[in-house]
């Protein structure tokens, strides 16, 4: 998608669409705006003092003009103290969500500077174009022709002289962060047939072929001699190659890089523990740690920020068949502790465990993970946050700060003493499912049995990573949760 920032009245602009968003209104038009309802030739002094435009989040009302914009979206992004960049970027999904719906090819986005809070004109930059492309994605890439709509092409961000430069500094970061994002969400949407192992180890190395990257992929030998046990043990009921893939961004010279570890589960039936068959295709989507990894390298190839970032992600399908493993089987992890695998539809933290170990080789600053790990994060959080755990308070703290910015808010979870407790074995150093209390935690508990040596958080994205009906803001599907929240992250460590 193409975009760029103007500087002119509003009413001036001859765009097909013009989508203003607005904050709850006290009855007359913005100062702002003045303009705009005299080329519209009073409309919106009118459907303000009826009360049919009040700037409600996620409300819209259309507007027809003669003179200027042909289309006029009022937008509405809720109360004056609650507008923050994610209302923002919310009200920019929404507007592109719409103009996809009317097959417009073109949009402008406009703020007036009496509903923007305390949004800085280059953070607006950034949240526009991420909620834009958010709110214009569309998967239609296994569809007929036919059943294509034009998408949108083009946005314009409407500022004025003095701050169009900080707001094309934000646009440029917006347009990686949102192109990372779209490719997130591109893999997630597609069918495991179609996003193999091999698929991502692909998409990897085409990024490292683009941006310089460098990129290393195990195959299963390779595996095994590097003795990832536990990553294996989940492969062994699949005909498809598992594939252990590496990238590395180097723009910090030596220093120590942040790790970033993305679980690449490609489809899981369970396994022997195999799920129920209500919804199961949904579990295609267990690859969307992965994809939050594979997102944020395309983010770093196109803003070269200077710090060091590695990209870690297992992967492997998890199918039964007469050679899949079995509950009571006992693998050795590339840790060197023993699992004992008593369900194995917990396979996720199995090849995560081989992950976190391996990434030690790195010396890294700090590592998280990025997993859809657990269903009871689900019961616990909802769909609405992440379950956030580690080692490191920090750490954890970094990583909420980074939410908040992102929009992917992470709540912290408890690892005291007493849920390890859970996770022992009779007949290994540890067993792979503790059962369904504090479901979440104990998962957690079991990956921090591989960690080592370096500051670590894990996110449980199990209720982020993909949505089942559509929102105002949002498509039907995946999310591409982890991307935003990676890049804010990095950036924040760049930023010091």
């Amino acid at each position: 998608m193409n975009s760029s920032v103007k500087v002119a009245p509003v009413e001036r602009l001859p765009t097909p669409l013009l989508a203003v968003a607005v904050g709850t209104l006290n009855g007359k038009v913005p100062t702002s705006l003045l303009g705009l309802d005299e080329a519209l030739d009073g409309a919106l002094g009118r459907a303000i003092a009826q009360g049919d435009l009040t700037g409600e989040r996620d409300s819209v009302q259309t507007f027809y003009g003669v003179r200027g914009p042909k289309r006029v979206l009022v937008i509405g992004m809720g109360k004056l103290g609650e507008i923050t960049r994610g209302a923002a970027r919310r009200a920019a999904a929404v507007a592109a969500k719409r103009a996809g719906a009317l097959g417009v090819e073109s949009l402008t986005f406009h703020v007036p500077h009496e509903f923007r809070g305390g949004v800085t004109p280059s953070a607006l930059g950034q949240v526009t174009l991420e909620g834009v492309m958010q709110g214009a994605w569309q998967f239609r890439d296994l569809k007929a022709a036919s059943e294509k709509k034009p998408p949108l092409k083009h946005v314009d961000l409407v500022a004025t002289r003095e701050e169009r430069a900080d707001m094309e500094r934000g646009r440029l970061i917006g347009r990686a962060v949102a192109e990372g994002h779209r490719l997130a969400r591109n893999l997630q949407a597609l069918p495991g047939n179609v996003c193999t192992p091999e698929y991502l180890a692909m998409v990897a190395r085409m990024l490292g072929k683009g941006y310089g990257h460098r990129v290393t992929v195990l195959n299963r030998a390779q595996m095994e001699k590097e003795g990832m046990g536990a990553l294996l043990a989940v492969a062994r009921g699949t005909l498809e190659e598992p594939r252990f893939i590496t990238l590395e961004y180097k723009g910090g010279g030596r220093t120590p890089p942040v790790a970033l570890v993305g679980k690449g589960i490609t489809f899981d039936s369970g396994g022997i523990s195999i799920k129920p068959a209500d919804k199961m295709e949904e579990m295609k989507y267990d690859m969307s740690g992965a994809a939050a990894v594979l997102g944020t390298f395309e983010m770093l190839g196109q803003l070269k920020p200077p710090i060091n970032v590695v990209g870690i992600i297992p992967s492997t399908e998890n199918l039964p068949s007469g050679t899949a493993i079995k509950p009571g089987d006992v693998v050795r992890s590339h840790f060197g502790k023993t699992i004992e695998i008593v369900n194995t539809d917990a396979e996720g933290r199995l090849i995560l465990a081989d992950a976190l170990s391996y990434a030690r080789r790195f010396k890294p600053a700090c590592v998280i993970d990025a997993a859809t790990l657990t269903g009871a994060v689900v019961v616990g959080l909802g769909h609405h946050a992440i379950g956030l755990m580690g080692n490191d308070d920090h750490l954890m703290d970094e990583v909420r700060r980074a939410g908040d910015l992102a929009g992917e808010r992470c709540w912290p979870l408890p690892l005291w003493d007493e849920y390890r407790e859970q996770n022992k074995s009779d007949v290994a150093d540890v067993k792979n499912s503790a059962g369904r209390p504090a479901g979440t935690i104990t998962a957690a508990w079991f990956l921090r049995e591989f960690v080592d040596g370096f500051p670590w958080a894990h996110l449980d994205i199990a209720g982020t990573a993909y949505t089942d009906g559509e929102r105002p803001y949002l498509a039907k599907g995946p999310t591409g949760t982890g991307v935003r929240l990676f890049t804010e992250f990095i950036l924040g460590r760049v930023r010091g």
